[in-house]
């Protein structure tokens, strides 16, 4: 079976595939570059990310000595900053450690900065040929189907039993090909709700499609738990500058630029809204003028946000930490990285 599975998927793959960029290069910059963008990323949206790291930083040499404000600053709007982070650090890793050369072996490049099992084996397969199966959303989707597979996908424990399944359905040749074929596979026909079984060049061998549990596979069981927050932001002007701060670590837009911010789990209505700002930046309730705008909805993966922007039209009279938070230019607010919330009000109101 696995001989037929994995050659009929490949011929298909080869007159079917899409033309991607990162699928035409063995370079393995390239393709950990584009792994590291489509991770949490549609295809259509990390294509122009893609092509704008390539055309501004060609090599891992010209990523590593890159600011990481900069760098930031290219990713917003990607989200999952933390990616764009951990992909400088990575870079830094391979041209300090590596002298510039990504690791050729699974288990070496495991241990670079934001690289884990797909991403390594992405890169061991694309770039090096090793024959290393590559599991990623879609090919848990295939497999599971395919052999009808119940383990939950959401357990990192099960990883390795869709981990060894591929690798017995994977050729002895044109492995690379299988993974690529696999992947493309699960985006563009074995899709999470309309499968396109009809279209299916691997149908006969499906189990599920034979059972009719295509729409039950896979099993995911955990849930992911969203929080409601209310985002309450401080727009202080002053001439034609902005006051803005960088934020912390352990944060999830760490490294990027916003305004002075209250948080809640629920909303504030005008009253409480001044003795919050009273209390935490001491502006006093019968000076302040400022001007409220509507609400702004931001979904995360695990946060929804409901943010409003809290225009002061006064002369601004309270506390903020001046080591954090400092005025800006028009240009230089424009470089800065930003949360994409942040930036979208910025263009609408300022830039």
């Amino acid at each position: 079976m696995a001989l037929d599975f994995a050659e009929r998927l490949i011929i298909w793959y080869k007159n079917h595939r899409r033309v991607l960029p990162w699928r035409e290069t063995r370079d393995p910059y390239k393709i950990w570059l584009s792994e590291i963008i489509l991770q949490q990323t549609r295809v259509q949206q990390g294509l122009p990310y893609y092509k704008k790291f390539v055309a501004k930083y060609p090599t891992v040499r010209d990523l590593a000595q890159a600011p990481v404000d900069e760098v930031l600053r290219l990713w917003q709007g990607l989200g999952y900053y933390s990616r764009a982070r951990n992909l400088h650090a990575c870079a830094q890793m391979v041209v300090d450690g590596f002298d510039g050369k990504f690791p050729d072996q699974y288990e070496a490049l495991m241990q670079l900065k934001g690289i884990g099992k797909y991403t390594a084996a992405a890169i061991a397969s694309f770039a090096y040929h090793r024959k290393v199966p590559v599991v990623d959303g879609n090919v848990f989707r295939v497999l599971s189907r395919v052999l009808v597979m119940e383990q939950d996908i959401a357990n990192s424990k099960n990883f390795k039993f869709f981990f060894e399944a591929s690798k017995l359905l994977m050729p002895e040749k044109e492995s690379d090909l299988y993974n690529q074929a696999m992947m493309e596979l699960g985006a563009t026909i074995c899709t999470p709700t309309k499968p396109a079984c009809l279209l299916c060049p691997v149908e006969t061998f499906c189990l599920a499609k034979e059972q009719g549990r295509q729409l039950n596979l896979p099993i995911k069981l955990k849930k992911v738990k969203v929080r409601q927050r209310y985002f309450y932001y401080l727009v202080i002007q002053k001439n034609d500058q902005l006051l803005l701060g960088q934020r912390g670590p352990k944060d999830i837009w760490q490294g990027l630029y916003d305004f002075p911010l209250l948080t809640s789990e629920h909303a504030l209505d005008e009253a409480a809204l001044l003795n919050q700002l009273e209390e935490t930046y001491q502006l006093k309730k019968d000076t302040m003028a400022f001007e409220l705008s509507k609400p702004i909805k931001h979904l995360l993966t695990h946060q929804k946000i409901e943010a409003q922007f809290i225009h002061i039209k006064s002369d601004f009279k309270g506390h903020i930490a001046e080591d954090i938070y400092q005025y800006y230019n028009h240009e230089e607010v424009e470089s800065l990285p930003k949360p994409v919330l942040i930036n979208n009000y910025l263009k609408e109101n300022y830039l």
